[in-house]
């Protein structure tokens, strides 16, 4: 027995040698604690003696205070050599990291993540399953000490905190109370901030951090033996007993049970640490700020700044414990440390993938649902969502998408679920039931799922982040600061210009909002405008510090970003910057700066409806009336400076004195100025300027405009009777430029006015009016209520809000073509009230014969219908912009291109995109160039009756060859687009698109570069101007680019529209450009022109500025080309006239021939117009006509309004463009019955006819039953009037004597015989009535002497 003892403690001493011996060199002998120097070289040799090849690297992330590097191990397969941190993220693979020695003096984490890594290296190489499956399908991070100067400073032994001993940094600052914090006040905030400077180690953390996606973390501290979790602070910053709680606290509770559940000491809740006998942790973990208040602690951080799920382990009771311990230490974190790595593989996890590239989306939001918190997809569209098991609602949100909810996602224990999104590039209707949540965005993050207008507060009210930024903004300061927010806050502003003032400063906006440059169906716009009087300046610095207010506060407080994620707001800090360059600071009551540029009062130059505003229209005010129809704004508050009163419509009355004026909805106006004068106690009190103005009074600091003083041109007055938009004005102070010093004051008394009002936009009732047919929103539908007298209109999605009081309406929906619908509706005194309406469309009828079958729904197939739901995604408001932020290429035109240069080009297109395009020649110019079409569609050069073809010219002036860059520009970026982007593949797919880069090829050779005002190149060789080429007189000698043109693509009469673009001004004409009295189709021609204006930035704002016509206003942007430039043979006249196709002509620039310079900055600007073109072809009235039979009727005319006429094609296809509203259209063709019908055009979508003729039963004009019968009786009356011809005949032969007639006894007689033959002429009764039966030459001489 003895003998047989000895030799298995010899084998089992060879066999502890043999695993020494495969170990290195600090686990070789007994466990001590590393130098600086030590632990770089034990990393070192880790990365790259024990590791196998690609398993480890080594970097360091930044230095400490005093110069100690900040060491990673990083632990992952297949990591490359020679790349920054080992090389980018890992598809597919979350990234974990584990922080140790925050603390100088807790050093037990900084002895323990070595080993942890040599631990996973050693197990990957013997094959164990735990370790290859942890090390291939996670990014392991490993940052043993973050506080290495502190450790340098501390000891062994020492269990307790010292001063000195290395808990701080070498500067003296606490790691861990160093990052920023979300209930840290401004001057902490501030404070924060400035401290950074000191702290290094946190720097260079969050840059590390900021360069990854981190998803699980660990935080390793000493002192106790417990796990803690986030929040580590609440607002309160009590010292301890506040459960903060997060919107994940379920999930932080699971990760930290699955550490401390695993460690002998910490999951029996009883540490037992020496004078702290009595504290207990239940399952041995802890809500931080329960367990002691930790202000500006880094795990907080992790999870409200970044994706990552960061707990905070405390290790032992002893900070720096001896290194006897190390090794039972391990012993007892060993498979805690496993176990909380492998959860980073819990919940859900996928990729977020463009539907039609494949690609993965980077930064995608993962939303679940009544969870107040969102992650975010990495560089590759992988997502990892920690959640607890479970159902869930899920929904992938990216800007330029569709969103896409995956519903009862089931999460279970283990390995997370997969979960990918494929999303759409594409715009998102509103649903057929607008009251359910379809677009799941970070609103419905933050609210219950259940309730969609109760925010869940997942922590106590907190301390505000105020403005910092008081002082007086001149326009390049203004600049600069609203450029900063937009930057620092892309996800929440977007800054924008509404238009120019006088002196060409911008009228800048700032959007606030969660889905900035997009209207979400549903959700009301609300605007503030300041500045508006140059001098009165307060209004304009209340909204930069508003903007500022908004922006540091969202996220963190939950009433701003309920705000925010409720309403779409926008801020136009300054109306009238002109004006305020010449005021000056301290102006109490002057009018220096006060008017525009141009010394016109802008609250006067509005038109009015009591007076005749004869001053011209100023560029600011025309800026700001095309923004107010651009954009649909519910609520709005004009803020002014010499009193303190809130002041509402109506300003000015028809006898022009001071009384009160009262507008339909005077409770309304009224309701929502108290809402801001009650949260100024100044302002409430009703005595503003006492001091100024003391016999000045106003009850709760509120008045009517008019009753104070009379205002005729006023912007409030305007907005509600122009718009859907209530305004008020309001007067902030009585000082109207005060000093610098004074502007906190001005904050501090009208913050909260600002943001109470803001929430005035959801009160009243919203809803939404759909189409019953088809389940669409209905635009422009009206909204009326009983008893007051005056409506709002619906949007473009049938979304409506309408302010009311507290109280019981009426409320109708209304829209021509439909049956209009009323119900009865209780609003409360808080949020609105959601009504929808759903109205069905009204039957058509003709005016004449029999209605043509009319069926829109039967008719259109599903591919059809998928289609439609295309354009009218495309037609809503950014509809465009979503499909140019989704194309997966732009172009960046960087040349002017002669003819040489743009043949190759456009041969290059052709040979690139064969499948797609078609080049051929039209003819050739007067000096023998060829002039090139170029047609795309999916099947080029084939006829395809059914699609719609648009036709684009340029260069019919060779001086200005911008649209021929900007065409070429369209036609590479289809191509390259097409079947990587869908919507522009459908576009594609659906229509024959030609474009005629340059007609005039001479005159563009001549013509020069930077020359903006010289014709040389304007007319062809010979010295003609092309656009006088196209007469009517068919026998005229025409120029051969003239010719080429009209015989191969007008004259073929089937383009349904056409543009041409030209340079020398910023416009847009429609026909016609000869002078006419009349002109057919005005309605439909102006309106394709304003589609191009309205999607151009600066167009529609009419105002070209071109040199020398500075003052030149286009309402719109648009006008009639013979307003323009009035002349015969122009091309849009004869496409019009003789090709039955409408043509506008767009002019993009008043420069001819800008520089090169230019032409990037003009693609951008008329990139969505020339999009927007073919979203437009697509609409109209489309549909077939056909006889009873089924048969199609070609060449049928369809005439519109009794105007322009349209012929069918092959198929009895037909296709006219029409304005919206109602169209009467008459459909003739030879053989068959006229039809008329009435239809309603819509400004989304197409509206579909089906025509049946029925033969025609008319016959000179008259129905053909009549025409039979009167045709009988005439022929029943022929026959009798014979027959009675030849009885009176053989009667007469009986008279016949001896062969004589027998001779008239009597006059009578004769008379008689008359009358009974009245048939017969007289002439025949005298020739034949005497002559006997044999006809002898002598009977014969006797009847004629007779």
């Amino acid at each position: 027995m003895a003998g047989g003892s000895v030799l298995l403690l010899a084998v089992a001493f060879l066999s502890f040698r043999g695993l020494r011996a495969e170990e290195g060199p600090e686990e070789a002998e007994a466990p001590r604690y590393l130098s600086e120097a030590e632990l770089e070289a034990s990393l070192r040799r880790l990365a790259e003696e024990e590791s196998p090849p690609g398993l480890a690297r080594l970097f360091s992330i930044g230095r400490s205070s005093e110069g100690r590097e900040l060491w990673v191990l990083r632990l992952s397969e297949g990591l490359p050599e020679g790349e920054p941190e080992g090389g980018p993220p890992k598809a597919g693979r979350p990234q974990v990291k584990l922080v140790a020695n925050m603390h100088g003096d807790e050093a037990l984490g900084r002895a323990l993540l070595p080993r942890l890594a040599r631990h996973l290296l050693r197990g990957w190489k013997e094959g164990l399953p735990r370790a290859r499956r942890l090390l291939a399908g996670t990014d392991l991070f490993l940052l043993p000490s973050l506080n290495p100067d502190g450790f340098a400073r501390a000891s062994p032994g020492h269990c307790e905190d010292q001063a000195g001993r290395g808990r701080d940094n070498a500067r003296g600052k606490d790691l861990n109370r160093a990052f920023p914090d979300q209930f840290a006040t401004d001057e902490e905030r501030l404070q924060q901030q400035r401290g950074l400077q000191d702290v290094p180690e946190v720097r260079a953390l969050l840059q590390w951090m900021q360069r990854n996606r981190f998803v699980l973390s660990g935080n390793f501290h000493g002192g106790t033996v417990v796990a803690s979790y986030p929040f580590d602070d609440s607002a309160l910053h009590k010292v301890s007993g506040v459960y903060s709680k997060s919107a994940d606290d379920e999930v932080f509770k699971y990760l930290a049970k699955a550490y401390a559940s695993n460690h002998p000491i910490m999951k029996t809740g009883t540490p037992d640490c020496p004078g702290e006998e009595e504290e207990t942790f239940k399952d041995g973990i802890t809500n931080g700020a329960q367990w002691y208040d930790v202000q500006g602690g880094m795990q907080d951080y992790n999870y409200l700044w970044a994706n990552c799920f960061e707990v905070t382990f405390e290790l032992s009771c002893c900070k720096y414990p001896p290194a006897s311990q190390l090794e039972q230490e391990w012993k007892n974190n060993e498979e805690s440390l496993l176990t909380f790595i492998e959860k980073v593989h819990m919940g859900t996890k996928g990729f977020v993938r463009d539907a039609v590239t494949g690609a993965g989306l980077e930064n995608a939001t993962i939303v679940v649902a009544g969870i107040a918190h969102n992650v975010t997809s990495g560089q590759f569209g992988d997502y990892y969502r920690l959640l607890v098991p479970g159902i869930y609602n899920i929904t992938a949100v990216v800007p330029g998408y569709a969103p896409l909810t995956k519903r009862d996602v089931e999460v279970m224990e283990g390995n997370a679920t997969a979960v990918d999104f494929s999303l759409q590039p594409t715009v998102v209707l509103p649903p057929s039931d607008p009251t359910q949540a379809a677009l799941v965005t970070a609103t419905e993050a933050a609210v219950n799922a259940t309730n969609a207008t109760e925010l869940e507060i997942p922590t106590p009210p907190h301390q505000l982040i105020q403005p910092e930024d008081f002082r007086h903004h001149h326009f390049p300061d203004m600049g600069i600061f609203l450029r900063k927010y937009a930057t620092e806050y892309p996800n929440i502003a977007r800054l924008y210009s509404v238009g120019k003032s006088v002196e060409q400063r911008e009228l800048y906006a700032m959007e606030i909002s969660d889905n900035p440059g997009v209207h979400e169906p549903g959700e009301p716009e609300f605007k503030y405008v300041g500045n508006m009087h140059g001098n009165e300046v307060v209004g304009r610095e209340l909204l930069l510090n508003l903007i500022e207010f908004l922006c540091r506060n969202y996220g963190t407080d939950p009433e701003v970003t309920d705000l925010v994620q409720k309403t779409r707001i926008h801020i136009m800090p300054s109306m009238n910057p002109d004006g305020y360059e010449k005021a000056h600071e301290g102006d109490a009551s002057g009018v220096v700066g006060r008017n525009n540029s141009n010394n016109y009062d802008l609250n006067r130059n509005f038109p009015d409806q009591f007076v005749n505003i004869t001053d011209p229209l100023q560029p600011e005010t025309i800026a700001v009336m095309s923004w107010l129809k651009s954009y649909p704004f519910v609520l709005s508050a004009n803020l002014h400076g010499g009193s303190l009163v809130v002041n509402y419509p109506y300003d000015d009355d028809r006898q022009g004195v001071a009384t009160y004026s009262r507008s339909p909805d005077d409770a309304v106006f009224q309701q929502i100025a108290l809402s801001y004068a009650k949260e100024n106690v100044q302002m409430s009190q009703g005595h503003p300027c006492e001091d100024m103005l003391p016999e000045e009074y106003f009850p709760h600091g509120i008045t009517n405009g008019a009753h104070w003083y009379n205002v005729p041109g006023g912007m409030q007055d305007w907005n509600y009777l122009n718009t859907n938009c209530f305004e008020v004005t309001i007067e902030l102070g009585c000082v109207k430029y005060p000093r610098a010093k004074d502007l906190p004051l001005y904050w501090e008394q009208n913050r909260r006015s600002l943001l109470q009002f803001i929430k005035q936009v959801h009160t009243g009732v919203r809803g939404f009016v759909l189409d019953a047919s088809d389940g669409r929103g209905i635009l422009n539908a009206t909204i009326s209520v009983a008893g007051i007298d005056h409506h709002v209109v619906t949007y473009k999605s049938g979304d409506f809000w309408r302010l009311l009081t507290q109280g019981i309406y009426r409320i109708t929906a209304s829209a021509r073509g439909y049956n209009s619908e009323t119900k009865t509706v209780k609003v409360g005194d808080k949020s609105a009230t959601q009504v929808n309406f759903t109205l069905s469309p009204k039957d058509s009828k003709a005016e004449e014969g029999k209605a043509p079958d009319l069926n829109v729904a039967d008719a259109v197939d599903d591919v059809r219908k998928e289609f439609e739901t295309l354009i009218k995604d495309l037609s809503a408001e950014d509809g465009l912009e979503r499909l140019l932020l989704s194309s997966s290429a732009d172009v960046q035109p960087s040349r002017f291109r002669l003819y040489d240069d743009r043949s190759m080009f456009l041969r290059g297109l052709n040979l690139n995109y064969p499948h797609i395009t078609n080049l051929s020649s039209l003819g050739q110019s007067r000096e023998y160039r060829y002039i090139s079409s170029l047609e795309i569609s999916d099947r080029p050069n084939r006829s395809e009756p059914e699609e719609p073809k648009i036709r684009f010219v340029a260069g019919l002036h060779g001086n200005a060859p911008v649209g021929t860059e900007l065409l070429l520009a369209l036609a590479e970026f289809l191509c390259m687009n097409y079947k990587k982007n869908a919507a522009i593949t459908k576009l594609i797919d659906n229509t024959r698109i030609v474009i005629v880069p340059s007609l005039n090829p001479d005159g563009r050779e001549v013509a020069r570069e930077g020359d903006c005002t010289s014709k040389m190149g304007l007319a062809n060789a010979n010295g003609k101007d092309l656009d006088t080429d196209f007469t009517s007189n068919s026998s005229a000698a025409r120029e051969p680019e003239t010719k080429a043109i009209m015989e191969n693509l007008i004259l073929k009469g089937d383009f349904s529209l056409s543009v041409a673009l030209d340079g020398g001004s910023l416009l847009a004409t429609y026909p016609y450009d000869k002078p006419v009295q009349t002109v057919e189709y005005k309605e439909t021609l102006r309106h394709l022109a304003s589609v191009y204006a309205n999607n151009h930035p600066t167009m529609h704002l009419g105002q070209p500025g071109c040199p020398n016509k500075s003052d030149e206003n286009i309402p719109g942007g648009v006008l009639l080309g013979a307003e323009w430039y009035s002349h015969l043979g122009s091309m849009k006249d004869f496409s019009l006239s003789y090709g039955h196709c409408p043509e506008i002509t767009v002019y993009t620039g008043c420069c001819y021939f800008p520089s090169v310079g230019q032409l990037h900055a003009l693609w951008a600007e008329n990139k969505k117009s020339l999009l927007s073109m073919l979203v437009e072809v697509h609409k109209g009235v489309y549909g077939y006509v056909q006889d009873r039979h089924g048969r199609p009727v070609s060449k049928a005319q369809i005439v519109l309004n009794e105007g322009v006429t349209v012929l069918t094609k092959e198929g009895g296809y037909f296709h006219v463009l029409l304005a919206p509203g109602y169209h009467k259209i008459h459909a003739m063709a030879e053989g068959y019955q006229r039809q008329q019908v009435q239809v309603l055009v819509r400004p989304d979508v197409p509206s579909f006819l089906h025509i049946q003729f029925a033969i025609d039963n008319k016959i000179l004009g008259l129905p053909r039953e009549l025409v039979v019968t009167v045709a009988g009786a005439t022929m029943t009356a022929l026959v009798l009037t014979a027959c009675i011809i030849w009885c009176v005949c053989s009667i007469k032969s009986n008279r016949h004597k001896d062969g004589f007639h027998r001779l008239r006894q009597h006059q009578d007689d004769y008379e008689d015989e008359i009358r009974l033959m009245s048939a017969g002429s007289k002439k025949s009764l005298l020739s034949h009535e005497f002559q006997d039966e044999t006809d002898t030459e002598e009977e014969t001489l006797y009847s004629s002497k007779h």
